[in-house]
């Protein structure tokens, strides 16, 4: 479908103006939703983004403290679409070949012979991440950002969909090693998990003390339909106010007194990437300037430095996306009628 200047062209919805497309995406994505949630109990924000960062062909980092289900929300996530699945476990003496994989001489062929590598997988789960050196983290690099991975001079392109779900640890720091900026760039959102509610602990210890729940999730889709609904997110209306509104953004914090390194032209796009895929999970085919303010802090904080005069004062990153957001001027969002005008 052709989107033009003034939005998504005539065809995609029907003759009550509701978007064929979107309603497919809105009853798929509420299959895998409530596929993870029988295992992630409470914590409809966050499955809610990592099913937009799945849409908009991004990678999730889920940083918290042990044991509130970060390996669980990934494996529930993987579990609940029938695609190719791998786990990478990051450990110091994790060699970046075990990543992105390596070409062995065959003697009887006497040709190189390609023995893929962990990533090789429409949804690759990396466990521990920071435990693993930079020079096997910087393994990820190539493969996140272009879907492809180099080895002994021959590319190799990487399945869509295509996604990276990792976890970390931020307070041990013992053994592990922190992200470099520029892996951490690479992660379109990162999210944190927290401790659930009482009910909802209470609810985990009487439906896991016989059965694990990953044991009973059940795939709900396909890779094939995952890529077809990233097609559909591609299509979702973003109005030249809405990308100046995201460009203005990520512009002050680079122009931020609180910090020492700013959001990356990279950041701008994942911005308004995720902003899409929420505006399709609200089965809207436009973003509203809401859809930037509701992401920008999972999308930009774990991508900024705060200096130390910042740190002195106790203002993280993700105070001071809150502050840049509520300091910059909404822009007047006029909502498009099904016509596109």
């Amino acid at each position: 479908m052709e989107v033009t200047a003034d939005g998504p062209a005539d065809g995609l919805g029907d003759s009550t103006g509701q978007p064929v497309d979107l309603d497919r995406l809105a009853k798929v994505i509420d299959r895998i939703r409530n596929a993870v949630e029988t295992v992630i109990e409470g914590k409809p924000d966050v499955v809610r983004l990592a099913l937009t960062v799945l849409l908009a062909e991004g990678h999730l980092l889920i940083e918290d403290v042990p044991g509130v289900g970060k390996t669980m929300l990934s494996k529930a996530l993987a579990r609940s679409i029938d695609c190719s699945v791998k786990r990478i476990q990051f450990t110091p003496d994790l060699l970046p070949s075990d990543v992105t994989g390596v070409s062995v001489y065959n003697q009887e062929t006497r040709h190189f012979e390609f023995r893929p590598g962990g990533v090789f997988a429409n949804i690759v789960v990396g466990d521990e991440i920071n435990r693993a050196s930079p020079k096997t983290q910087s393994a990820l690099l190539e493969c996140m950002e272009e879907a492809q991975v180099t080895v002994g001079g021959s590319t190799y392109v990487l399945n869509a969909p295509f996604m990276v779900i990792a976890t970390q640890n931020p307070i041990e720091m013992e053994g592990t090693y922190p992200l470099p900026e520029a892996q951490r760039d690479r992660f379109m959102a990162r999210v944190s998990m927290g401790y659930p509610v009482e009910s909802a602990e209470l609810a985990m210890l009487n439906s896991r003390t016989a059965t694990n729940p990953l044991d009973r999730v059940e795939p709900v889709t396909h890779a094939d339909e995952i890529a077809a609904l990233i097609d559909v997110v591609k299509t979702v209306y973003v109005a030249e106010s809405v990308q100046q509104y995201a460009v203005t953004l990520t512009t002050a914090t680079r122009r931020s007194s609180d910090l020492r390194l700013g959001a990356s032209p990279r950041a701008t796009l994942h911005l308004v990437r995720a902003a899409r895929a929420s505006a399709a999970l609200d089965n809207r085919d436009y973003v509203v300037p809401d859809d930037v303010q509701a992401l920008a802090g999972s999308v930009l904080a774990h991508r900024l430095l705060p200096n130390a005069e910042a740190h002195l004062a106790g203002r993280s990153a993700e105070r001071i996306v809150a502050d840049i957001v509520r300091s910059v001027p909404t822009p007047e969002h006029r909502p498009r009628t099904s016509s596109g005008r």
